[in-house]
């Protein structure tokens, strides 16, 4: 979803598996995505330029989701329950870091 923001022209995303899985779209909207969903499906206008803003992930994906789009945005992002990311993605904020992703775990 994160890849469809970016690209130019408009996409849509069909799921038929788990009711619940656009919950992180709101939180995309708060970053500067521009979704919108109707029952099973959502439909993304592309070339979008996310902006920093706190967000909550709410699963796994979505978790990896924010972290996609926090990394291209401009200004600061601050990504809580991220115990979430750590289910499926161990250490990625020294992969990111890696790869020039300025990022930074917050003890709170």
């Amino acid at each position: 979803m994160v890849l469809m923001c970016k690209a130019r022209g408009k996409s849509s995303i069909t799921e038929n598996i788990f009711e619940n899985r656009f919950m992180h779209v709101a939180e995309l909207q708060r970053l500067g995505a521009n979704i919108i969903t109707k029952n099973n499906k959502a439909y993304i206008e592309g070339n979008t330029k996310f902006i920093g803003a706190e967000v909550m992930s709410s699963d796994l994906r979505a978790s990896v989701a924010l972290v996609l789009a926090a990394s291209v945005a401009q200004g600061k992002s601050v990504i809580n329950r991220i115990y979430h990311l750590d289910r499926g993605y161990e250490k990625i904020e020294n992969k990111l870091k890696n790869i020039g992703v300025k990022i930074k775990r917050l003890k709170r």
